[in-house]
């Protein structure tokens, strides 16, 4: 029940990473053994194009999405040959921690924008500040997801890039969390730059792309070294994980119908949960989410709690982002959407291979838990306040 954690390797994804195990060439090799590797990253290359609405020539392989987000979050970039300085980064106040820290930003270029009570970014913020900005220092820069990790609100990212684009803004989309899970074009959506991770689809971990609509604008290289991926990222390329990056993005997309059908197993689990209990929370159950995801609380538990209760039951679910080091606590999404952070909230999300029996477990374990929470909040208390 932790899809937007990792999603479990596909077989396909593993079958093709096996038979990449028995090529020995490198990539950029320009005897036959190499040319066979290259034909794997470059097949790899087709296949995450077509799902990200982009280009082959476009698409520059990472080691996840961490790494494309400090690769793009730069204040020097080039137009061609010529240098371009970014003067601003802007951000939302619910990003990833990856885009959080700003990337290769200083702290006081770094402008973080206030969301509504469902986590939507303010526009009208967005906006004011881009009318405000100084363009004799540089261009501003927008680094906006796609979705919430944890809630799974889908922000409006075509508004957004409307705004930026009118202020000549440089615009960046973190999809980790929607790609191959809701329809997404970057040509359509008119992003300069987006980014994406390999294991929230179902391929290996430690294995990321960035697709660019163009290759004139470009960033200053993170990694520097020889001249792979056209020398956008040095360093040979994983063609074991890039061959099952590519598999997973064509099993995505053949299962995206599939994906948008989890909305209505969404909406059943919901309905159910808040029959075991009315007091439940949803977090940006007000507007459009991702179909996969319930970020939820339970008055009285702490996401800890909570989380570690769930697991005691068998249940594998996530209180914020994953990438954390393991910690549970306070939730800097729920602190913008002016939530009590101190309670916290549990993230639920499933996949198209969650079974039936699957959502009947969580279930059976959060009346369980439930009915622990209800015992709890009887219990007489001392004049401190506590159970006695």
């Amino acid at each position: 029940m932790d899809y937007n954690a990792t999603a479990p390797l596909l077989g396909r994804a593993q079958g093709v990473m096996i038979s990449a195990m028995s090529e020995l060439g490198n990539p950029s090799s320009v005897h036959q053994e190499g040319q066979k590797a290259r034909r794997i990253v470059n097949l790899a290359r087709d296949q995450v194009a077509q799902l990200s609405g982009g280009q082959s020539a476009h698409v520059t392989f990472t080691s996840g999405a961490t790494e494309a987000a400090s690769h793009l979050l730069t204040p020097n970039y080039k137009m061609g040959r010529s240098a371009l300085k970014i003067s601003k980064l802007y951000i939302s106040a619910v990003e990833h921690p990856c885009v959080l820290s700003g990337g290769r930003f200083d702290k006081d270029d770094i402008v973080i924008l206030p969301t509504d009570v469902n986590g939507l970014i303010d526009l009208a913020a967005l906006e004011a500040e881009l009318v405000n900005h100084d363009d004799t220092l540089g261009l501003a820069m927008l680094a906006l997801q796609a979705v919430n990790n944890e809630t799974g609100v889908i922000q409006p990212i075509a508004k957004a890039i409307k705004i930026a684009q009118t202020h000549k803004a440089i615009t960046v989309i973190d999809a980790v969390q929607a790609f191959g899970k809701i329809p997404y074009d970057i040509e359509d959506i008119g992003a300069d730059f987006t980014f994406m991770s390999a294991h929230k689809i179902g391929g290996p971990k430690g294995v990321g792309a960035i697709v660019s609509r163009g290759e004139v604008l470009m960033p200053e290289p993170l990694i520097n070294g020889g001249g792979h991926e056209k020398g956008h990222r040095a360093g040979t390329e994983n063609i074991i994980g890039i061959a099952g990056f590519g598999a997973a993005c064509v099993q995505a997309h053949e299962n995206l119908a599939h994906s948008l059908a989890l909305g209505q197993k969404r909406d059943d689990l919901e309905a159910q949960m808040f029959e075991i209990t009315s007091d439940l929370v949803i977090h940006g159950g007000a507007v459009e989410r991702i179909p996969n995801t319930v970020c939820f609380t339970l008055p009285g538990m702490k996401s800890e709690t909570l989380q570690i209760a769930f697991d005691m039951e068998g249940v594998a679910a996530s209180s914020g982002s994953a990438c954390s080091s393991g910690k549970v606590g306070e939730s800097h999404v729920l602190v913008a959407m002016g939530t009590d952070a101190n309670i916290g909230a549990l993230r639920v999300s499933i996949g198209v291979e969650t079974s039936d029996e699957d959502l009947a477990s969580f279930l059976k374990a959060f009346e369980k838990i439930n009915l622990r929470r209800i015992k709890q909040i009887r219990k007489p208390q001392n004049d401190d306040g506590v159970a006695a």
